[in-house]
């Protein structure tokens, strides 16, 4: 059952253009999973590595890379992909949802 919700979370994540981010919720609700922004993480954290999926361009409701357990790494490579597309980060480390945030037309 997780397949068929995990490929719909794929799809959409693959639409997020470059230079632009998502949400784990927003994504959840393109992918018809309202309020399970969780399982979009899960989704994410199941990708193999190598994936063509743009993982890196979902971050949390507050515009930030969220924690892993890996001790920091995916999320170092998170900042330096998104950085690499011209995403900013403030002091916080937060990103500007305002300004970074991806508006589908449908």
């Amino acid at each position: 059952m997780s397949g068929r919700r995990y490929e719909r979370i794929y799809a959409v994540v693959s639409r997020i253009p470059r230079g632009r981010v998502a949400t784990y919720g927003q994504v959840a609700r393109l992918a018809g999973l309202a309020g399970q922004a969780r399982l979009v993480g899960y989704a994410l954290s199941a990708l193999e590595t190598g994936s063509r999926i743009p993982w890196h361009r979902v971050v949390n409701a507050a515009g930030e890379i969220s924690l892993r357990q890996d001790g920091g790494q995916a999320g170092r490579l998170q900042r330096v992909l998104l950085q690499r597309e011209r995403v900013r980060f403030d002091a916080r480390d937060r990103i500007s949802l305002e300004r970074f945030r991806w508006r589908p037309r449908s």
